[in-house]
């Protein structure tokens, strides 16, 4: 049981940084008039998530994401129960990295009322299907990456962290201003909630979801059946 609340706790903390982190360097981005830049930003996701999954990868396996612990599901690598736990800590971490953005920006209460609504996820210029293949093509190769280097055994494990915040890093600097690149309902969730900007949600649920659930087939069926089946 202690390890179960462990677990949580992880992904709770772990998501909470992922979008503090980057919805706060969203806003910042805003409050500076443009000084974080694509570039910023795409790193403020990326090494968040590569700190967080060092200093927690350990006691949940760093999930942070609702896609990637359903692809795990998908795949009979994490329990049902467990998995339904894991998808409530990440929304509260989320909800409460918002929470506390909104506390902090208090003085600039347009960051909440506009764009970027807390750093809100949305779509610009492109339609729900672009928007839903996109967010699902970044999250494909996301769920790659972690099995890849953290499941694979012939992966490098110890680098996996570094490989998953380059892969969102990458992620964010191709279609960050298209979609805001969530790759993670979670990312959406928070700032949406306390902001009260929903546009285009569903986006952020169907996309990672289809394309989390479609790298880890494809990798469990694929990849990892290769090698049980190589001599």
């Amino acid at each position: 049981m202690t390890g179960n609340l462990r677990a949580y706790l992880a992904e709770m903390i772990g998501t909470f940084a992922l979008i503090f982190a980057g919805a706060g360097s969203i806003c910042m981005d805003a409050l500076t008039g443009g000084k974080v830049g694509l570039v910023g930003i795409a790193l403020a996701h990326g090494l968040a998530i590569m700190v967080m999954a060092y200093t927690y990868g350990a006691a949940s396996g760093g999930h942070f994401n609702p896609a990637v612990t359903a692809a795990m599901f998908l795949n009979r690598r994490i329990r049902a129960v467990q998995g339904v736990f894991y998808v409530a800590c990440q929304l509260l971490g989320a909800a409460l990295a918002a929470l506390l953005l909104e506390a902090v920006l208090h003085n600039h209460p347009e960051l909440a009322r506009s764009a970027p609504y807390l750093g809100s996820c949305d779509l610009s210029g492109i339609g729900f299907k672009a928007g839903t293949l996109l967010e699902a093509v970044a999250t494909f190769f996301l769920v790659s990456a972690i099995y890849a280097t953290a499941i694979d055994p012939r992966g490098f494990a110890g680098t996996a962290p570094i490989a998953i915040g380059l892969t969102i890093t990458l992620d964010i600097l191709a279609i960050g201003p298209l979609t805001g690149a969530a790759m993670n309902p979670a990312r959406a969730f928070g700032p949406s909630l306390l902001s009260g900007h929903w546009a285009n949600w569903y986006v952020y649920w169907i996309g990672p979801l289809a394309g989390g659930g479609a790298a880890s087939l494809l990798h469990e069926k694929l990849f990892l059946e290769a090698r049980k089946q190589a001599p």
